[in-house]
């Protein structure tokens, strides 16, 4: 099973650049490069598209259509499309062995029903014109490939390590807690991407120039909308963009906050030293990226590389979390 295990690690870090590919080509609004779908245009590449994209842009220069956009989107959607073959691969070789996994075909069957349903999200994006709801969703999905691929190749690792052996039941729930936590972030994170909020707030620590600033929970937080309106269609206010952006904060104080105190019991415990200060090194990062995102007004290098982050701290938690259940 060495090319079965090969072809998971390949799919893992797949999804770790797709992942990062899809914050590229929303950060750079390029979400509608190709206003169909799984073509552009009805057409393999944006390059067999060239006379449409042309008119397009005779209609609306500044519109969300361009040639360098397309390209952005497609070249998503190749890596995307080549992360569902890998799956699909290995769903099959899983079931083709399922006696010599070692958990058998049912984690790499949920793979592949996930990849489809991210396909399907993936259309949705475009087909419901950047609903933030479709996209965080789509966004949440690829999060939890990344995860569910990770898990699946420790698992096809074996125990090799003899810190299994540790006395781990004190982190057990702790961990635990900690992934919810990072996936709750992760949301909020994403909620604020997708309603292009992240610059609600100029300064730091305050926002707008107050701890508390006037906020608008109520359409901020409203799930079933359009981009940039209320459920009743009217123009989402500002309020309503700083609720999102100031929420996303205030859960990155608290999960900075607990998984400080997790990484303390983490090195406290003999065999996971490492672990702990991975889980450390990637916070600090993921806490300096928010601040300098909000600093310097967002420049796409740093607000990508906070999408990236983010995926990075998913994996330790779980990595983290699979040691602690797997010993």
């Amino acid at each position: 099973m060495t090319f079965y295990r090969k072809l998971i690690l390949a799919a893992l870090i797949l999804t770790l650049g797709v992942v990062s590919l899809g914050a590229y080509v929303r950060l750079s609004d390029a979400g509608l490069g190709c206003p169909d779908w799984p073509g552009c245009y009805g057409a393999l590449t944006p390059h067999h598209a060239a006379d449409a994209i042309n008119a397009e842009l005779e209609v609306r220069p500044e519109g969300p259509v361009s040639h360098a956009k397309a390209w952005k989107e497609m070249v998503h959607r190749y890596f995307a499309g080549t992360l569902g073959l890998l799956v699909l691969a290995i769903a099959w070789l899983a079931w083709r062995g399922r006696r010599e996994t070692q958990g058998g075909p049912g984690l790499p069957l949920l793979l592949l029903g996930l990849i489809v349903f991210q396909a399907l999200l993936g259309m949705w994006t475009v087909t419901q014109l950047l609903k933030p709801l479709v996209v965080s969703t789509h966004l949440l999905g690829g999060m939890a490939t990344l995860s569910l691929l990770l898990w699946l190749w420790l698992r096809e690792r074996g125990q090799a390590s003899h810190a299994y052996f540790a006395n781990v039941e004190h982190l057990r729930r702790a961990s635990g807690v900690g992934l919810v936590l990072v996936v709750i972030q992760i949301a909020l994170g994403g909620w604020v991407s997708t309603n292009y909020s992240a610059l609600a707030c100029t300064d730091f620590p305050l926002c707008q120039g107050s701890w508390v600033p006037t906020m608008d929970f109520e359409h901020g937080f409203t799930l079933h909308r359009a981009l940039g309106e209320t459920a009743t269609g009217e123009l989402l206010p500002m309020a309503a963009l700083t609720a999102i952006h100031w929420t996303h904060r205030l859960m990155a104080l608290v999960l900075t906050l607990y998984l400080g105190w997790l990484v303390v019991r983490v090195l406290r415990t003999p065999g996971y030293a490492g672990m702990g200060l991975v889980i450390l090194g990637l916070l600090t990062l993921q806490v300096s990226l928010g601040i300098s995102n909000v600093l310097f007004s967002l420049p796409l290098a740093v607000a990508v590389a906070h999408n990236t982050g983010a995926a990075l701290l998913l994996g330790s938690l779980v990595w983290l979390n699979f040691k602690v259940r797997r010993r």
